[in-house]
Parts: C-alpha cells; structure tokens; sequence
C-alpha cells in the first residue's frame, strides 16, 4: 500500500480567517485539525482536505501551485469569482493577456488560483476543484504517480496529470518555462502513511522514488523534496 494525499496545506499568517474564506468559496466545513489548529473537510467527494499551518513569513513569490475551479456556465464563472472578491479575495495580474477566458484571482493572503471558463474538456467530470495546476517537470508528474499510486492521464509536450483511480481533481505539472523553486513554498503536499502502516518504510520508498529527506523529524512528520526540490511532508501515522 501507498501514502495517501491527506491534504493540501496553505501556509497562513492568518489561519483562520483563511480557512474561513476557502470555506465559503468551496462550501467546505471548517473543523480542529489535531496537527496546525485549523482545516477544511470536504462536503464533496474531494478526496484530500486542505490545512492552514501557521506562518510568520509573509508571502513574497508566486506560488508554485494553485487551484483551477471549474464553471458550469458563463454566468456560474461569473458568480463565483463575484464570491470570491465578496469573500475577500481580488483580482490578480500575473501577465495574463487579454484574450484568456479564465479569470485570475488571489485569496486574501495573495495566493493565486483561477475560475476557469465552461466547457473546458480537460476538467470535464472534475468536480468544482478541478485541478491543482503545479509548476515542475515531468520526471515529477512521474514521481508523483508512483508515490500515490495515480495513473497518468496526461502526457505530452512534456506536461503531465495524475488523477486518483476514482477520479476527482487531477494534478497537472505544466511544464516549461519553470518558476525557480523556494523548498516547500507556501503551498504543498501533506501525506498519510498507509493505515497501521511503517512510517520509516514509507520513507525508504518515497526515497527509492526519487525523493530526497530534508527533516528526519518536524513535530514528528518527516519532511522530503521531491525530484524538483518542491517539499512536502509524510505524516506521523494515526
């Protein structure tokens, strides 16, 4: 068996009220996460939550993953992204042109995601998460099937997605031009070993893989970098 994504986890000056605005964005329910305080379970068929670790370190660069939420409609693009300003997000302008038919916005603590417009086949069946689009490489796409055990849905021009075998938000490394990497940035990966499962074999695997360790021991999860550099964690079994 392999670690499962538990999480996708925003660092926060302000974790609550963070939360509080991806909650009323994706209809998500706020609950006490054992781990960092605070986090969101999905009322959907979403299969990770998302965790708000608290942070001292303001953000400075774009980051190198951001969510695609998905439309049904013109006018349902349109409602959400009115949501979102109302939540206490904002427009963004990360050189888009003119003539893209998404619309970027940034949460309240500036990081980016996007409302794509209908129609978009790639998404199709998604869900409203349609995808968390990451910058990165393919020989990462490749890792990341592994490790979760997600097959490749995508590859070709040296873009990659991975989506769980019972579908939901794929995950989509772009490709080139790649943004440099900051370590684990302010969004990343957090894993669950397998249930009852050896934490140190979990390790060993992901290292086979092709991770590297970065911290043997952060508040007893285990911190590694994937073939890119990008951080994330594996947690303590529960």
């Amino acid at each position: 068996m392999t670690s499962h994504l538990f999480a996708i986890s925003f660092d926060a000056l302000e974790p609550l009220p963070l939360a509080r605005f991806w909650s009323g964005l994706l209809g998500w329910e706020i609950v006490d996460d054992p781990r960092e305080g605070v986090g969101l379970v999905p009322t959907d068929d979403t299969g990770f939550r998302l965790r708000f670790p608290p942070t001292e370190q303001p953000k400075v660069v774009q980051n190198l993953m951001h969510f695609d939420l998905t439309s049904t409609s013109l006018d349902d693009q349109e409602r959400t992204v009115a949501r979102a300003i109302e939540l206490g997000g904002r427009h963004l302008d990360i050189g888009q042109g003119p003539d893209v038919d998404h619309v970027v916005l940034a949460d309240p603590e500036g990081n980016e995601f996007d409302v794509i417009a209908p129609g978009n086949n790639f998404l199709a069946g998604c869900g409203f998460v349609g995808a968390l689009a990451c910058d990165g490489t393919p020989e990462v796409g490749y890792f990341w099937a592994e490790a979760l055990g997600w097959p490749l849905v995508w590859d070709q021009d040296q873009e990659t997605a991975i989506q769980s075998p019972r579908g939901g938000t794929k995950i989509t490394w772009g490709g080139p031009p790649y943004m440099s990497s900051e370590g684990r940035g302010r969004v990343s990966f957090d894993l669950a070993p397998p249930v009852d499962g050896d934490q140190q074999a979990e390790v060993d695997r992901l290292l086979a893989l092709g991770a590297t360790l970065v911290d043997a021991d952060q508040a007893g999860a285990v911190v590694l970098a994937d073939p890119d550099g990008t951080h994330f964690r594996l947690l303590t079994p529960r």
